[in-house]
């Protein structure tokens, strides 16, 4: 009887089990199969992903940056504590340093109790810091900004940083989502003020933008006032696009608290917003009492500059160099 003859040894079923889980294996890693074969649903987990049994929906996966980042553990005590430390001893003083900020309208808060909308334009990522580190202590320390979600909270890294040292929370830049506002509205509730830019982002030219209408839908909604705010030279200190800062001098003037009136919707408010905050700035650039001449009127100059050529809006904001304190800031030039 030749070998050919002998009956064969039959491997017992365990055996043929591993040979075939090796075999599968082994020509998958090859990339010899276009994609699993049936055989691999007999493999067991951890060697294979869980299967989601057919006609049922997969959970959607969890986002955790962006607009997702959930930020509630930055107002607990202990980051509290710890925002206040940096928002004292560096926040302040490096803002102080960076750009010598006058601080004017600090009386009109005085009379303004619980929590507020803080809303300013917009035109350098020095804005937050130096804003905050303005305000005065009562709102300083309870407050919260919001920030966008593309840009501050792109990661884990830098949104834990935002939530931290600034109390951000992420918004969106074109639209208030539910979410934002939910969360917005809730803090408010709970005795914190908001810190907004209403533009949506940093002046790509030093003029302004069109106010967006999240401000004045949570100031309706929650029913807190919305305190305008105008901030004046952080465009030449650090303006968009530039890879570091220098040394300067910037104004922030806060304005009168504003509410919106019985029945008014933020489509009539918000614009009433806007044109405080144009008010503070022609009242830099001018003085107090021609500002209020021109509001009074209903001729002070608009936030977004002069609708004609590229040229003539950068020859109208005037000279683009950082200004000190001591040097005189004439303001923006006037067509002759």
């Amino acid at each position: 009887m030749t070998a050919k003859d002998a009956p064969a040894r039959r491997r017992p079923p365990e055996a043929s089990a591993r040979l075939m889980k090796a075999k599968v294996l082994i020509a998958f890693a090859r990339r010899q199969l276009p994609r699993p074969s049936v055989a691999l649903d007999r493999l067991e987990f951890p060697l294979r992903a869980p299967n989601v049994p057919g006609g049922v929906e997969p959970l959607p996966q969890k986002r955790t940056t962006g607009a997702d980042y959930d930020t509630e553990w930055a107002r607990r005590p202990a980051a509290r504590v710890a925002r206040r430390v940096v928002t004292d001893t560096i926040v302040r003083p490096l803002a102080t340093a960076l750009a010598d900020p006058e601080v004017r309208g600090l009386d009109r808060l005085e009379a303004v109790e619980g929590p507020v909308i803080f809303t300013a334009n917009h035109h350098s990522h020095l804005d937050t810091p130096l804003l905050i580190g303005a305000l005065p202590s009562r709102f300083r320390h309870k407050v919260f900004a919001a920030a966008a979600a593309d840009y501050f909270f792109g990661n884990r890294v830098t949104g834990a940083a935002s939530a931290l040292v600034l109390n951000a929370i992420p918004m969106e830049r074109t639209k208030i989502t539910r979410r934002s506002a939910d969360e917005s509205a809730d803090l408010l509730d709970d005795g914190w003020s908001m810190l907004i830019f209403p533009e949506g982002g940093r002046s790509p030219d030093g003029w302004g933008q069109a106010f967006k209408g999240g401000a004045a839908y949570l100031a309706v909604r929650c029913g807190v006032p919305v305190v305008p705010v105008h901030i004046h030279g952080t465009d030449r200190l650090f303006p968009k696009g530039a890879k570091r800062p220098v040394p300067g001098s910037t104004v922030v003037t806060f304005g009168d608290a504003i509410t919106a009136l019985e029945g008014e919707d933020s489509r009539h408010f918000g614009p009433r917003i806007e044109a405080a905050v144009a008010a503070l700035a022609d009242e830099v650039t001018s003085d107090w009492y021609s500002a209020r001449v021109r509001l009074h009127h209903r001729e002070t100059p608009s936030l977004a500059g002069p609708d004609t050529d590229s040229w003539r809006r950068s020859w109208e904001l005037g000279p683009r160099k950082p200004l000190h304190r001591g040097r005189r800031d004439k303001g923006r030039r006037s067509w002759p």
